[in-house]
């Protein structure tokens, strides 16, 4: 597939002028909502089904540029909906089609960015998965473009919408902690060491060049692991980070910008051809906060809380916990676990005060969405939200790439202060015509 970039352009501006509704539009409440969905990975194909089990909406169009991939997602759409949805390589063809309202983009991270930026240009609503963009500059272009087009986007950090994590919010807010001067975020885990397997042809009915889009086009490897290359992502430990940082954020009434970053780790386990970092631990200095996220790729004994924990009135097994927050107040101490893993207060003496447990937050966040796409409210993990978590993770990488220096941030420009080569890493080469423009 080959398309020269003037007719990129006009073709997805073309599309947002004949599509973009207003803010003060609102849908009747028995109108369907039509979806199309970006990228049937695991999660592409668990958010098709879950949308297509809804009353209120249905799939119809199913994305990749692999082929491979259409017939799980496929299986498990038609098997909840009467509509059968069209199965196509190209994600353009449900950008034209005026009849789609809404566009899932739950592709790798590379293309977070420019496929949701399509999707607002062409009068398309998103939900969009973490973490939400590729670098810094790339999730400010996003949040513009939901604003200019007047578009919701929701991105997939789905413990905002959990009740539990209001709870803890609130019991934060009491003052019952006292002052919270210091925030510890977890992410550990353990990856294994991939086998490369360079030189090996593309397979039939895979659009390599597609999937690779804005990155560089790498030889194909089908033991490549997309989610250890700068060139597709923030990294595995971002990857999955965000959603702690995002609920550390969420706690503290969204923290802002930090003012600077200090970053330490390096590949220490897995050299396996990656270049991003096996072990990460990033300070952010707040004006009377610290917030670390501390993390690792060789820790077999930390465990992410188990689907039988999140949707039931148990508790992680909090020191091997591997997605726990710590919040640190003078007057008290607080377990949360993301992903329904509830939470636990403390008092100043250590004595256990008050428990409550968790439930995932998938549904009520998938809710949200679209009773947003109806009243046109913004949704509870607005691309706003989105952009300023995984800032967090782009701030601590931009930090190791340059040898770990302690960055010194500007919020107002979202740049450096002082450090070309830090400055150098707020935008990626995008490679044409898959262009994040200056103008979205």
């Amino acid at each position: 597939m080959t398309v020269n970039r003037r007719e990129f352009m006009k073709r997805s501006v073309g599309a947002a002028a004949a599509a973009v509704l207003p803010y003060g539009s609102v849908r009747g409440a028995n109108e369907k909502i039509v979806i199309g969905v970006m990228g049937l990975g695991g999660r592409g194909t668990y958010l098709a089904e879950k949308f297509a089990d809804r009353p209120d909406t249905e799939i119809a169009y199913l994305c990749d540029p692999n082929t491979r991939r259409f017939a799980r997602a496929r299986e498990v759409v038609e098997e909840v909906q009467t509509r059968k949805p069209q199965l196509v390589q190209d994600f353009r063809k449900m950008l034209d089609d005026d009849s789609v309202d809404v566009v899932i983009n739950a592709t790798p991270d590379h293309w977070h960015g420019l496929g949701t930026i399509m999707a607002c240009q062409s009068g398309k609503d998103v939900y969009v998965e973490k973490p939400m963009s590729h670098n810094i500059w790339e999730g400010r272009k996003m949040v513009e473009a939901a604003r200019k087009y007047k578009r919701v986007v929701q991105v997939g950090m789905q413990t905002r919408s959990a009740p539990y994590a209001q709870k803890a919010k609130d019991y934060i807010d009491s003052g019952k902690l006292g002052k919270v001067y210091l925030v510890r975020v977890f992410n550990m885990m353990k990856h294994p060491k991939r086998t490369p397997m360079p030189g090996e042809p593309v397979p039939s009915g895979f659009d390599y060049d597609l999937w690779c889009g804005p990155a560089a086009k790498l030889p194909y490897d089908p033991s490549r692991q997309w989610l250890s290359l700068w060139e597709y992502s923030c990294g595995p430990i971002p990857g999955d980070a965000v959603h702690q940082l995002d609920l550390a954020r969420f706690l503290l009434n969204d923290l802002p910008a930090p003012r600077t970053v200090s970053q330490m780790g390096a590949i220490y386990d897995l050299q396996d051809g990656r270049d991003t970092p096996d072990t990460q631990m990033a300070l952010f200095e707040y004006d009377q906060l610290t917030l670390s996220m501390e993390s690792t790729l060789c820790a077999p004994y930390m465990k992410k809380i188990p689907s039988s924990t999140r949707d039931a009135d148990k508790l992680p097994d909090w020191p091997f916990c591997s997605t726990r927050i710590e919040v640190m107040g003078t007057e008290g101490f607080m377990y949360v676990g993301r992903h329904g893993g509830g939470w636990q207060a403390f008092d100043a003496n250590g004595e256990l005060v008050e428990t409550q447990y968790g439930r995932q937050g998938d549904k009520a966040h998938q809710d949200n969405f679209i009773q947003c796409i109806k009243t046109r409210q913004r949704p509870n993990a607005d691309v706003e939200a989105g952009h300023e978590s995984v800032l967090l993770c782009h701030m601590a990488n931009v930090s190791y790439r340059v040898g770990n220096q302690r960055l010194v941030f500007d919020a107002e420009n979202e740049s450096f202060t002082d450090n070309d080569n830090a400055n150098k890493l707020l935008k990626r080469d995008y490679r044409s015509p898959w262009v994040v423009p200056e103008n979205v």
